[in-house]
């Protein structure tokens, strides 16, 4: 009989917590070939986890490739949208070329468009120019707004576009394009070379390089060129003094560079392949760790508070791996000819190749997964960031696959964002007078807050003053408001005129264009 309390651990009856303890018994001796089982189970179980590793390296290398490519397209769509200029009130009478001749001068154009009305075969009083270069727009935005042509001084606006998250990439090249004392020099005449330029501009300070833009022949270019100093107070003091300079029978335009030198490549990350020795030794580190976390946690889950002194792990040489960003290597099956593992009866062998066998094949699904998942929500915002720019684009556009189909459709219908309505054939030229404006406020305010009223008189010829048409433009605080104005006055009676509501272009309106 058996009397007293019983000490866990030190009592008679109580069980060691010990590996032979817990097994129950002492362990036996492994044999040689039990050994070299094990030892070849290690080796492979290693190996597993060193492709593990690999495949995650590699898949961050794609990763990051990806970011850079979508970061290229978005640097290109910024460029775009830089290159164009709006181009608002425009005589009627004007032609495409009138307005090519006057833009020329500040660099090569791309295209025009001009907006023609199918009833009257005339224009609607605005155009959108796209030059080659974004200094080219950038110089005409600052000397061609205000200038009167044909009569009528035009509007010059820039790039306007329904992409506001372009404006962060645009700000990030201008930043860049601080680095660099570089003007922009344009209209040279074609009879210049480099060295003529470059001879004339020196007298500002030293030049680190002077570059005109090749033409179609080794011995013409295009009529402009970009010059950095070597001082940021020389760059100025040329763009001040050489602007509008008759040289050689034409006058220049000098203006700042608003774009580094490579642009479209980006800022240097300044990242490199890792050599296939590194990519390898860093794996296999990196999987050593892991398997002796996965030791240590099985250990703690059967109770044990002290690690039993295994042989060290060593690392298994592996030329056939290939490097991070080459391929995704897949699992290998053991050598056919490696002996069966007896059941185990060591704890920390069957530990590893455990952790590694099931773990391994959840991982690489899971990773898999979320490649395939990345790639398509990659290709769908390319897709959707994708936008024609340039007017020969938005032409030759084409829609290929059911979901591109989708998308465009999408970008079709979508809702017109505007706050502000326009009123047509509401009044007469006669019926205009100081207490129309303060009619109309108080009409409209009880649809919203309204916080402009505009009556504009456009005529419809330069020569007959007795036609005109009578625009009511009212800006109300909100978009719902002004939808809400459009749906009530559309249709309405006044005067014994029937109102014609509508919504009006944004852009248009805060560009004081009401020519629409």
């Amino acid at each position: 009989m058996q009397t007293g309390e019983v000490i866990p651990g030190k009592g008679p009856g109580a069980r060691s917590n010990t590996i032979a303890g817990i097994l129950g018994g002492s362990l036996p001796k492994l044999t040689t070939d039990q050994m070299e089982a094990v030892n070849k189970a290690k080796k492979y179980a290693m190996e597993q986890s060193i492709k593990m590793v690999l495949m995650k390296q590699t898949l961050a290398h794609q990763q990051q490739q990806m970011a850079s490519q979508r970061t290229q397209v978005q640097r290109q769509q910024a460029l775009a949208l830089m290159c164009r200029v709006y181009v608002g009130s425009i005589s009627f009478e004007l032609k495409e070329d009138t307005i090519r001749q006057s833009f020329l001068p500040f660099g090569p154009i791309k295209s025009i468009n001009m907006s023609w009305d199918p009833v009257t075969q005339k224009h609607k009083g605005f155009a959108f120019v796209e030059y080659e270069i974004p200094e080219a727009a950038q110089l005409a935005l600052e000397q061609m707004n205000g200038v009167m042509i044909g009569g009528r001084n035009i509007k010059v606006v820039g790039r306007p576009s329904n992409m506001p998250q372009a404006q962060t990439v645009i700000d990030e090249i201008q930043e860049e394009a601080k680095n660099y004392n570089r003007i922009y020099v344009a209209s040279i005449h074609p009879d210049l070379t480099e060295e003529d330029i470059k001879s004339v501009f020196e007298a500002f300070g030293p030049i680190i390089y002077c570059k005109l833009a090749q033409g179609s022949s080794a011995h013409k270019h295009k009529g402009y060129g970009f010059i950095e100093y070597e001082t940021t107070q020389a760059a100025n003091e040329a763009i001040a003094s050489m602007n509008l300079f008759d040289l050689g029978g034409q006058f220049l335009r000098v203006g700042r560079a608003i774009t580094p030198p490579n642009a479209l490549m980006g800022p240097s990350s300044g990242s490199s392949i890792m050599p296939t020795a590194a990519a390898v030794a860093a794996a296999a580190a990196t999987a050593k760790i892991q398997a002796m976390d996965a030791v240590a946690s099985n250990a703690v889950a059967l109770g044990l508070t002290k690690l039993p002194n295994n042989p060290p792990i060593t690392t298994p040489s592996m030329p056939y791996i290939p490097p991070p960003g080459v391929a995704i290597p897949q699992l290998t099956k053991p050598v056919a000819s490696q002996p069966v593992i007896p059941p185990p009866t060591v704890i920390t062998p069957t530990a590893i190749s455990m952790v590694n066998s099931s773990s391994q094949q959840e991982a690489i699904k899971r990773a898999q997964e979320a490649q395939l998942k990345q790639q398509e929500e990659l290709q769908k915002k390319l897709l959707d960031q994708n936008e024609p720019q340039t007017l020969q684009q938005q032409e030759n556009m084409s829609i290929k696959g059911q979901n591109a189909r989708h998308l465009v459709m999408q970008k079709l219908m979508r809702k017109v964002d505007s706050r502000v309505v326009i009123l047509r054939n509401m009044v007469g030229p006669d019926d205009v007078d100081e207490s129309l404006q303060e009619e109309i406020q108080e009409e409209c305010s009880k649809f919203g807050g309204v916080e402009r009223v505009i009556i504009y008189n456009e005529k419809q010829s330069e020569d007959d003053d007795d036609n005109v048409v009578v625009k009511i433009f009212v800006e109300f605080a909100q978009t719902r408001e002004a939808e809400s104005a459009r749906d009530a006055l559309n249709g309405r009676y006044f005067a014994g005129r029937k109102v014609r509501a509508s919504l009006y272009d944004q852009t248009l309106f805060d560009h004081s264009d009401f020519s629409g």
